[in-house]
């Protein structure tokens, strides 16, 4: 039971947000799919039978359920955005260390983020004018801004056509081609084994099934892997920088897939669902998920906004003009 109520809560009860309860989540926020052995699966509400999405999966169906009209989430790889576009509701990471994660317990603290989910654009912008004091929203038409889009190659084929239908609303728009972030997953690895460490020694059997081995490979990280790891993110961060040079925001597809069938084998699925997420966790760039159509199954592709850190009115002002236009098409 936590002693205290985490700082972005309070903001938000500040702002006269009521909290209504609290929601169900993949273990210690590490893992793509909500399925907690402790408490159980998140169900997706809005389509039976597939995954919610994680880690802030009972977030996502909370919203996609009707149960709360605003929620927060955490992501250090994906964990705001992979359940928005599991759930067809819209998630925002805002730049890393923007809204205050005092309170909540930590994941990988340089990759850690809380941001707003909710079930439209507007949503988050108004939890944002909470959570960040002097945040404002911002109005962009869609051809104001050079969009450069990326990944959507890497995807099946039904949220593909989906994702680059959705570029095509923006009229100054062209491919760029964006480094994935490989190479440095150990630099992630050493800040968990850090926080677990000690906890882990005593409870190593309490750990759920889908969280026991990764931690353990946290754990094998070695020092020489985790400098190695470290140098890489800091080119990592210039080599997005450069590649994104021109274009005012990056559009991707948010997830390669719709939402898998469940239950899954997270430690499998994991790598695929993090792969176009975790990029904007190891550089703190804003990123924005919504929902941008039905794809394989009928199930809803999503499209991710990200621009360079402290953009994250533009991230989120782009989103809203692209929501409308795909609202109208």
């Amino acid at each position: 039971m936590p002693r205290e109520t985490a700082a972005a809560v309070q903001l938000l009860e500040a702002a006269g947000y009521a909290n209504v309860g609290k929601t169900n989540l993949h273990e210690f926020a590490y893992g793509t799919t909500s399925e907690n052995e402790h408490f159980g699966p998140v169900p997706n509400p809005r389509y039976p039978g597939r995954i919610a999405g994680g880690s802030s999966g009972g977030s996502a169906a909370a919203l996609a359920a009707g149960l709360a009209d605003a929620a927060l989430g955490s992501d250090s790889g994906g964990s705001i955005r992979i359940p928005a576009a599991c759930c067809g509701v819209t998630g925002f990471k805002p730049t890393w260390g923007l809204v205050p994660i005092e309170g909540c317990f930590p994941l990988a603290p340089s990759y850690d983020h809380a941001g707003p989910m909710a079930r439209d654009v507007e949503g988050c912008e108004q939890m944002l004018q909470a959570l960040i004091p002097g945040f404002e929203p911002t109005e962009v038409e869609l051809g104001e801004v050079e969009v450069g889009v990326a990944w959507t190659e890497l995807a099946d084929p039904l949220v593909r056509a989906r994702v680059e239908a959705a570029a095509e609303l923006f009229p100054r728009r062209r491919r760029l081609e964006v480094p994935l972030a490989d190479g440095f997953y150990d630099a992630f690895s050493r800040e968990v084994a850090d926080v677990h460490r000690e906890l882990f020694a005593e409870h190593a059997d309490s750990y759920g099934e889908n969280i026991r081995p990764k931690i353990e490979w946290c754990l094998a990280v070695t020092d020489a892997e985790y400098e190695h790891a470290r140098g890489r993110r800091e080119r990592y961060r210039e080599e997005l920088a450069e590649a994104a040079a021109g274009v005012d925001l990056v559009l991707t597809p948010t997830l390669l897939c719709v939402a898998p069938a469940a239950p899954a084998d997270e430690l499998a699925l994991r790598d695929r669902l993090i792969k176009l997420t975790y990029p904007f966790n190891a550089t703190g760039w804003p990123a924005a998920a919504l929902p941008c159509g039905p794809a394989e199954d009928g199930l809803p592709a999503s499209a991710q906004l990200a621009a360079p850190p402290e953009q994250d009115a533009l991230v989120l002002g782009a989103a809203a003009a692209l929501e409308r236009a795909l609202s109208l098409d």
